[in-house]
């Protein structure tokens, strides 16, 4: 049975962990291996690595540090970035990931969802929608790192890659991204009440408080967050943090009950 689960996000720049507001400017703030070292003891739920890198840049997967960090890694672990092949996809599982994120390519050639899906089991496809609100409010998805407008709703975008194949969404918002003020719950509550796959939401995770209004709001989804579990005070210092299990039980009970 599905539960709502927590989710450290870690994003790679070349080859170092890094945080992002509104998807720029990068700071680098660590090693993700050492990142992935500490989420292991602290007994993650599962972890998305999304190398930002590779699709701008035209490359292909990093797959010796895929490598390495699946190699250290734990928990059930998720990689994205770059993936634009089936054999890509395939390599990557053989690596020891659970899952594989896709998103640039998956917009633009959307029988791949398909294709990889046939390859490696729908439950390890992976869609990532970033998305953005438009100047008159409405809902977009973007590539390439928040500038490519792929002119999709997210939920347009979410029902697509649904019927194509894909295991699991997930919403990524560029105007949350980073603020530790919230998440967009307008924006979840549209992709959920769309589709029936699992969906993981990401951008705007400051608090357990905040990860409690999601799954009060949506039920059972993952919770992503990259800044909540990094930084640490006013002044964001680098500190990898995690709820221990009472407190993931205490929100993830306490959020369902309210529903």
């Amino acid at each position: 049975m599905l539960r709502p689960r927590i989710i450290p996000c870690l994003l790679v720049r070349n080859k170092g962990l890094v945080k992002t507001v509104k998807f720029n400017p990068f700071k680098y703030v660590g090693d993700p291996i050492n990142a992935v070292k500490i989420f292991n003891e602290k007994e993650s739920d599962e972890l998305i690595v999304l190398d930002i890198d590779a699709t701008t840049t035209g490359s292909e997967p990093d797959f010796a540090m895929i490598q390495k960090l699946a190699a250290e890694c734990r928990m059930p672990l998720c990689y994205g970035g770059g993936v634009k092949t089936v054999e890509q996809a395939g390599r990557i599982i053989t690596l020891g990931v659970e899952k594989v994120a896709i998103s640039s390519a998956a917009l633009a050639d959307p029988n791949l969802v398909t294709s990889i899906a046939a390859e490696i089991g729908s439950q390890s496809v992976v869609v990532v929608l970033d998305v953005k609100r438009s100047l008159f409010g409405k809902y977009l998805v973007y590539t390439h790192n928040g500038q490519s407008n792929t002119h999709f709703s997210p939920v347009e975008a979410a029902k697509q890659a649904e019927k194509l194949g894909a295991g699991e969404i997930v919403i990524n918002s560029i105007d949350h991204d980073g603020q530790m003020k919230g998440y967009d719950l307008e924006l979840a509550t549209q992709v959920r009440e769309a589709i029936r796959l699992p969906m993981t939401v990401i951008g705007g995770a400051g608090s357990l408080s905040d990860i409690g209004n999601l799954i009060k709001t949506c039920g059972t989804v993952g919770a992503g967050a990259g800044s909540f579990f990094v930084f640490k005070g006013t002044y964001r210092a680098v500190l990898i943090n995690y709820p221990d299990q009472a407190q993931k039980d205490a929100i993830v009970h306490g959020a369902l009950r309210q529903r």
